[in-house]
């Protein structure tokens, strides 16, 4: 059996602990920015299931520099344990999308700080032209960064459906000029997206094991209010899963992923006041716990279904 410290599965704490000897605490920022899927570049409204703050309903105050966001943050996780080190996470909207020097002061400024180890940058890969590559090369010489791209699933019909407004081959093209840098590419899918079976969804996890990635953020779909998914849900429920049933299609995915991804996300927490559905997963701890002990009972891991790549 593979083990990876307690957990089976390759764990983003396993992999923080293991280089650099500790665990490492994100605090989430604002650097202000849109996303071209909001201000009709490419459409309005962003993703179907986009909430009003662009996924970032956790990160800073805009209002404040990264200085003061960063700590702010600090000071918020001060109260819980002892920290020394910490990753900075361009959270809300698309966080490559913005001129150069604006990008670059903000990536900087947040890697001034000598407790951040890592630059964590949230956005699109059409949000990824060759000039912002070059920057994300200059600071990744600096400190490390990770590019998070939101990919959801590889399904031309799934991605029309959840207005994603880019196709499957800029993701690709993408990634792969990334990985050419020396960058960490993590990838966000979303389990569950309506019309999708469990099938489909292992077909997304073993498209990303043959493009090897480095880490992945596997999200439940939440139907959060005041987004267009909300009103979709209002008038045709689609099917939600029950958390025993998450359980068995996330172990799924677990099983059949290369272990060599890290893994970053098992579910999601969206804001409470916003939750509409499902409200098993505010939960987020007890659905954690109950798929660890699945994976234990079951002898499921990392791996045991991933077919390899050749």
């Amino acid at each position: 059996m593979k083990q990876w410290g307690e957990k089976r599965f390759r764990s983003l704490d396993y992999e923080l602990k293991k280089t650099y000897g500790e665990k490492l605490y994100r605090i989430t920022l604002n650097g202000g920015m849109t996303c071209p899927n909001r201000d009709g570049t490419i459409g309005y409204g962003g993703c179907i299931f986009c909430s009003e703050k662009g996924s970032g309903d956790f990160a800073g105050n805009v209002n404040l520099s990264i200085t003061k966001q960063l700590e702010q943050g600090k000071q918020t996780l001060a109260g819980k344990r002892s920290i020394n080190s910490y990753i900075a996470f361009f959270q809300a909207f698309s966080n490559t999308y913005g001129s150069i020097p604006f990008l670059e002061n903000i990536y900087l400024e947040a890697i001034a700080d000598p407790q951040v180890k890592i630059l964590s940058i949230a956005t699109r890969p059409d949000c990824l032209d060759d000039d912002v590559l070059a920057l994300l090369e200059r600071i990744n010489k600096i400190k490390p960064v990770w590019i998070e791209l939101g990919l959801q699933t590889i399904h031309d019909d799934t991605a029309r459906y959840i207005r994603r407004g880019y196709q499957l081959p800029v993701f690709e093209e993408k990634v792969k000029k990334l990985q050419s840098m020396g960058i960490t590419v993590i990838t966000h899918i979303i389990l569950c997206l309506p019309n999708e079976t469990t099938e489909m969804m292992l077909e997304t996890i073993d498209y990303l094991n043959r493009l090897g990635i480095q880490g992945i953020k596997i999200q439940l779909l939440h139907v959060l209010e005041n987004t267009d998914l909300a009103s979709d849900y209002m008038k045709n429920p689609f099917y939600i899963p029950t958390c025993q049933e998450y359980i068995d299609i996330l172990s799924q995915c677990v099983a059949a992923l290369d272990p060599n991804i890290t893994i970053h996300r098992l579910t999601g927490d969206g804001p409470k006041d916003l939750l509409i559905a499902p409200k098993w997963s505010s939960a987020k701890r007890t659905v954690l716990n109950s798929f660890n002990k699945y994976l234990k009972d079951h002898d499921i891991w990392q791996g045991k279904n991933f077919k390899q790549v050749i």
